[in-house]
């Protein structure tokens, strides 16, 4: 079976250091969604652009979200589905909920949906992570349903992480599309 990916940036998109830049250009059935506007996020302006692509896909789908971006698929996934998508990889979920943890223009994604999740997923998180506690990701991945990694001190999983390829990731992408063969 050939598995497409679509790749969701957070705030900001991800820039050419970050590791979702890094599988597109290594994973030649990823596509990206592009939002508008990065840097002021509006849920409704996002979740169109979302659902724009989504309603695009034509072959099973695993979606690879990163930080606000996983608020945003959890926000499509309270109110859409769609056949093609088989799994979810939801990288260093932002807690749009605390706002100790994130900057204000991205509240408007609170409150983060918890509902369970009807394909397989795994929650990537690290203990070292500004943008949520490892608890209260440990918590988002039981409520949806998913597997849970703590990655140990790898910041917010992303650019200033330096994990270029991140095979650590790769190899988790693998063990998600091993669970939705089985």
């Amino acid at each position: 079976m050939e598995i497409k990916l679509l790749v969701i940036p957070g705030l900001g998109d991800s820039g050419e250091k970050h590791w979702q830049s890094y599988w597109l250009k290594k994973y030649k059935n990823a596509t990206k969604v592009i939002q508008d506007n990065w840097d002021e996020p509006q849920r409704e302006d996002w979740l169109s652009k979302l659902n724009e692509a989504i309603l695009k896909l034509d072959k099973p789908t695993i979606l690879v979200a990163h930080s606000l971006a996983v608020s945003l698929v959890m926000h499509w996934v309270s109110l859409n589905n769609n056949p093609n998508i088989i799994g979810a990889l939801l990288v260093a979920p932002a807690d749009v909920d605390s706002p100790e943890h994130t900057p204000e223009k991205i509240w408007n994604f609170s409150p983060i949906p918890l509902t369970k999740l009807d394909f397989p997923s795994i929650v990537v998180t690290s203990e070292n992570d500004p943008y949520i506690a490892v608890q209260r990701a440990e918590y988002f991945a039981e409520m949806w349903g998913s597997d849970f990694i703590n990655i140990g001190q790898k910041g917010h999983i992303n650019s200033e992480s330096n994990l270029e390829f991140w095979e650590e990731g790769q190899m988790l992408l693998q063990q998600l599309i091993d669970k939705i063969n089985n």
